[in-house]
């Protein structure tokens, strides 16, 4: 209940009715805007009262628009897509071979360095070749030999046939004297005695001429049978001209060429003076003239694939240059059916695996881009793209789609 207040002079003060009093209105002043100094309170009260931004109304339905569009443009690209099988399990290869000799002996010269190129025929180490000159010389001294042994043995034959005819002509002298000493014995006109002598002188020219026939036989074998042959054709004289051929080639390869052109690698590892073996690689030649791809795509990226499609070589080393190839075989079996251990699928815990089928590549980069175009090295990481020039098409799209049926 309010109460008036009291008048000043102690009088007394008109008693105004309460529902006629006028409530003043009170002081109200806009609220700040929030700044520097504001609390955050009044910061967060002041952006909740900012009005927001008409929204952009054409954004959702261009959304609703694109979507349709880009399912379509995705499912004619895989429909019209997957002629390319590409993969990066890919790596370049070449012939590489261990430079030996089938000769032994003392190094005596190194006639390459490290990494350097050379061609089919260049000189590349040479080993000491005194003992097969020797030996060499020995051969060419045994051919003469053997000459002359042949030689002398045809003179031998000649002399055995002469001996025989004078044999065979002591027998018919012999004949006749026995004939006459049994017609002068049967008349008792000569002893016994001279006609028993002229039978031993028959005897005796008889086993001379067999005796000289199976020497002359024996000559005549050792003459291969042919007396008159030349001597080039008889067998020891060819053994003695093989053996000086050998000694000759043994003699050659004590000079090691280049059985190929490429670079050669490892070469600190022989050494002048050092005794290499017969078939002991003393160094690493690889070719430059014939590298190839190996490739190993999965076995479900092969089913297009076919030998003589064009292929599409980069090599990761050399980003933004490419080579042009061929497809020159497929494997006929995975790579780890090659393994020493072959993986035994007969357990019950089998999982499967994609196999990888290994792919040869051929480089078909003519030779006049090949000389502008960096060096290939074996073991280069490649990435290959084949052109199967097979497409999806809807059925493959519907059967990725909804899978395949399996009866």
């Amino acid at each position: 209940m309010l109460r008036e207040p009291e008048a000043r002079d102690g009088g007394a003060k008109p008693t105004i009715p309460v529902q006629d009093r006028v409530t003043p209105a009170p002081n109200l002043k806009p609220n700040p805007a929030p700044g520097p100094t504001a609390t955050p309170r009044a910061a967060a009260t002041a952006t909740l009262e900012t009005p927001a931004k008409p929204r952009r109304r054409w954004l959702r339905p261009v959304l609703f628009a694109l979507l349709p569009v880009a399912l379509v443009a995705g499912g004619y690209e895989y429909v019209t897509g997957g002629r390319i099988m590409s993969t990066d399990n890919a790596y370049v290869q070449a012939d590489m071979v261990g430079i030996a000799t089938d000769v032994s002996g003392i190094v005596k010269e190194i006639a390459v360095h490290e990494n350097q190129v050379v061609k089919a025929g260049d000189v590349l180490f040479r080993l000491d070749d005194q003992p097969y000159r020797l030996s060499l010389a020995r051969a060419e001294a045994q051919i003469g030999i053997v000459r002359n042994d042949l030689s002398a043995l045809r003179a031998s034959y000649r002399d055995m046939q002469a001996q025989i005819e004078q044999a065979q002509s002591d027998l018919a002298f012999y004949n006749t004297d026995l004939d006459r000493q049994r017609q002068l014995a049967s008349s008792n006109f000569a002893s016994r005695a001279t006609f028993d002598v002229s039978r031993h002188n028959v005897q005796t020219a008889e086993l001379r001429i067999s005796s000289l026939k199976q020497r002359l036989a024996g000559i005549a074998a050792s003459l291969n049978g042919d007396p008159d042959a030349p001597v080039e054709q008889h067998p020891r004289f060819k053994d003695a001209v093989a053996a000086r051929d050998e000694m000759a080639r043994q003699l050659s390869h004590t000079t090691v060429l280049a059985p190929m052109a490429g670079v050669v690698t490892k070469v600190p590892s022989l050494q002048v003076g050092q005794y290499l073996s017969s078939a002991s690689a003393a160094f690493s030649l690889v070719a430059t003239d014939h590298v190839w791809i190996d490739a190993s795509p999965k076995e479900t990226e092969l089913t297009h694939v076919r030998p003589g499609q064009p292929v599409a070589i980069s090599v990761d080393t050399y980003p933004g240059v490419e080579w042009n190839g061929t497809v020159d075989s497929v494997s006929p079996a995975s790579g780890a059916s090659f393994s020493l251990l072959p993986a035994q699928n007969t357990s019950g815990n089998w999982v499967k695996v994609v196999q990888r089928i290994p792919m040869r590549i051929r480089i078909d980069t003519p030779a006049d881009q090949t000389a502008d175009r960096p060096p290939l090295r074996v073991g280069m990481s490649v990435t290959v793209g084949v052109d199967t020039n097979h497409a999806r098409g809807v059925p493959e799209f519907l059967t990725g789609l909804f899978g395949a049926s399996h009866v």
